[in-house]
């Protein structure tokens, strides 16, 4: 199931976007903060804002250290490239994103092998199949080196035992632990954790501003001080460091002092949304945090409708993904309830 598939584009105005949390735009408080940052060279260290950013992340994480990024994809490869050198191994989820949707760059820019497990209903890994994957001393083998986790994953919110029973089987043979947090505060919004009981266990992770924070562009990876000097430096050399970039990081930290809350909202409208589309009968319905998946009844196209009535999706593969997120307003999430009922009025009365 791939989550970025995509549909036709709409024939007249939007009014909700439901394909990513990533679709949403800086608000004007957002670009007044970014026109008011202060900058400097951050290649040298001297960009304010960015320092800002990274600290006061790295302090609510309790890490030691933060490091801004252009995107979650160089993030997670940064972490992978840092922990593990050529020849050594990351074990993951097969429909985790550094094995799914990142263009395979650990092994393609670092030897990095990848090996991939099955995930379990609730988006973890089971403890026993990651003791089971870690390779023996053996030269025919790659030297498994680093367990990266992610939550959410799908938008589930990996419940803490699960990560904990992971880290603790990963943590016992010897391996190092990253995770791919891209949707953490929707993660801990769903669980009801703080953000130091989600990072405390790992070593490393990523966490992305702008998917469900409204950040137009941005990722900071935390850990040790240590491991983030070797990121910093292949940050250089994969063409991420950036000059003036405080006005980058300002649109992030204004995002983490605002748009952390309210991800409870994106969380109750989704509970909503697929409410609705169980009364309508039009498939198969799961959601978890910020997300509504769709299986549709066979045959049934709901693209064509949709895009028609303003509410912009990505084409199903096989499910339709629907995602809410800060921009979508009441109203608009009205003109979505109200575009599904027209959809099933129409396939009713046909």
């Amino acid at each position: 199931m791939s989550q970025y598939a995509q549909a036709a584009a709409p024939r007249g105005p939007v009014i909700a976007d439901l394909r990513s949390d990533t679709v949403t735009r800086p608000c004007a408080e957002m670009r007044k903060a970014m026109v008011a940052a202060e900058v400097g060279d951050d290649v040298y260290g001297d960009d304010p804002s960015v320092n800002r950013l990274e600290a006061a992340l790295a302090e609510r994480l309790g890490k030691d250290a933060g490091l801004f990024v252009p995107s979650g994809t160089q993030s997670n490869l940064l972490a992978m490239l840092a922990h593990c050198g050529r020849g050594e191994e990351v074990i993951a989820g097969e429909s985790y994103h550094v094995i799914r949707y990142e263009a395979a760059g650990a092994s393609v820019l670092g030897g990095v092998a990848l090996q991939a497990l099955p995930v379990a209903d609730d988006g973890g890994l089971d403890a026993d199949a990651i003791r089971g994957a870690v390779k023996d001393d053996d030269s025919h083998h790659p030297i498994s080196r680093l367990l990266s986790l992610e939550n959410t994953n799908y938008g589930r919110a990996v419940p803490l035992t699960r990560i904990h029973a992971a880290v603790q089987a990963g943590r016992a043979e010897g391996l190092s632990i990253h995770l791919d947090g891209a949707r953490f505060f929707n993660a801990i919004t769903a669980l009801g954790c703080s953000e130091t009981d989600l990072a405390g266990p790992f070593d490393s992770v990523s966490v992305c501003l702008s998917k469900g924070l409204g950040a137009p562009i941005g990722s900071v990876l935390l850990g040790p001080r240590d491991l983030l000097a070797k990121a910093r430096r292949m940050r250089k050399m994969l063409g991420g460091g950036m000059r003036q970039a405080g006005v980058l990081a300002a649109a992030g930290l204004f995002a983490l002092e605002h748009n952390v809350a309210r991800l409870s909202k994106d969380h109750a409208r989704a509970e909503a949304l697929a409410a609705h589309l169980r009364s309508l009968d039009l498939g198969e319905v799961r959601h978890s945090t910020n997300m509504v998946f769709l299986t549709p009844h066979s045959g049934a196209d709901l693209v064509p409708g949709l895009v028609a009535r303003g509410v912009q999706v990505s084409a199903p593969d096989p499910d339709f993904r629907f995602v809410m997120h800060k921009d979508i307003t009441d109203d608009g999430f009205d003109a979505i309830l109200e575009a599904f009922s027209a959809l099933t009025n129409t396939r009713g009365a046909a």
